[in-house]
């Protein structure tokens, strides 16, 4: 009789991939967390220069080219005002294998990671893999992340809590004030903060504020990419940040794992870490604008909404038999329990495609809210 692992018969199947089989090829995408628009030209010519220069046939440093790792580092600069070291970076498969090898390398089999609830889908089945028990705070009615929740919820089986701002499948930005609480709490209760920063680009309203900027001690990890922000998902190309040691060992799980990040595609995000920002701002611009029509028809629909200050997503309260209405006429929008219990009655809508089809998209749900109503 053939077994498998305890870890993995913990993790289950993405509820987002069930969606997109369910609605079928031909619908409207609005469940993928995927910008449609085009990587910077620089950034691909790039790439193309290196594989023509035979440049990117051999491995990498495990760590990442030195001079994207530096270009890694002045983006936290110029961005953050964070003082980061190339030497305390690695380039990873995205921002996913980047959260892996986080967990991998601070969770023992037992110990607790605290998560969003509703949250990124890979946070609670990252913590499953590395033998861990992810431990759910709910959100607030704004859906950003209470930091006295997650302080309660620390034990002495914590190993880490997640932070995601801005946030997926909310959207939601957390405050200065509350990155400030993030960093006091990991620097007084010695416990990791794994803050996933991919959506930091993407702001709104306010600004996007790194816990790491205000740490006293070496208890922040922070996550980045280039997928959202440079519309570079394909790339597979992200980043971890963190102390010497936390990254000594991160770096022994990535070397087993991956090795290194792909070449070309380390050659294309130290063009876009470097080139032309214009795009970054153009496509912040246009999902404002898609975002503030689509919150206008969801209200006018009587859905109640939190503004989303950030990333690409609305996150509403729904009737029951919302999310089967739209799939069963063509639209894929997510449930909300795909991203953890206190997610039930909610859909994530994600609004990273183009007006016709957000337009089309708002004449299904307002025929999907008449007939479950």
């Amino acid at each position: 009789m053939t077994e498998f692992s305890s870890r993995v018969e913990r993790v289950s199947i993405s509820g987002i991939r069930e969606v997109f089989e369910a609605a079928g090829e031909d619908a409207i995408n609005m469940g993928l967390g995927q910008p449609d628009f085009p990587a910077p030209d620089h950034a691909r010519e790039a790439a193309r220069e290196a594989i023509a220069a035979g440049e990117a046939d051999a491995y990498t440093s495990n760590m990442g080219t030195q001079a994207l790792r530096e270009a890694i580092a002045e983006k936290f600069r110029r961005d953050q005002g964070i003082d980061a070291d190339p030497g305390a970076i690695i380039a990873t498969a995205g921002g996913s294998e980047a959260l892996h090898v986080a967990m991998e390398a601070h969770v023992d089999p037992g110990q607790e990671v605290i998560v969003p609830d509703p949250g990124f889908v890979s946070y609670e089945n990252l913590t499953h893999l590395a033998g861990g028990d992810p431990k759910p705070v709910g959100l607030r009615e704004d859906l950003t992340l209470d930091p006295g929740a997650v302080e309660e919820a620390i034990t002495d089986d914590t190993a880490a809590f997640v932070v995601n701002s801005p946030a997926n499948p909310t959207g939601a930005v957390g405050s200065e004030a509350d990155m400030r609480e993030f960093a006091r709490i990991a620097d007084e209760h010695d416990v990791l903060c794994l803050s996933d920063e991919v959506y930091e680009h993407i702001v709104f309203e306010g600004e996007h504020h790194s816990p790491m900027k205000f740490a006293d001690s070496d208890n922040v990890a922070v996550v980045g990419a280039c997928s959202k922000t440079y519309s570079m998902t394909g790339w597979r190309l992200g980043w971890i940040h963190a102390a010497g040691d936390r990254i000594d060992r991160m770096l022994r799980v990535h070397q087993y794992v991956q090795a290194c990040a792909s070449a070309p595609a380390q050659y294309a995000a130290e063009a876009a870490l470097t080139g032309p920002q214009d795009q970054v701002e153009e496509m912040a611009a246009e999902f404002e604008r898609r975002r503030d029509v689509l919150l206008d028809a969801l209200e006018d629909m009587g859905l109640e909404t939190p503004t989303p200050e950030g990333a690409f997503y609305v996150m509403p309260k729904v009737p029951d038999g919302f999310v089967d209405a739209c799939i069963e006429r063509g639209l894929v929008i997510v449930p909300g329990r795909a991203f953890g219990e206190r997610g039930e009655g909610y859909a994530r809508i994600s609004y990273a495609t183009d007006m016709a089809e957000i337009e089309a998209a708002i004449g299904i749900m307002r025929e999907a809210v008449a007939a479950v109503r």
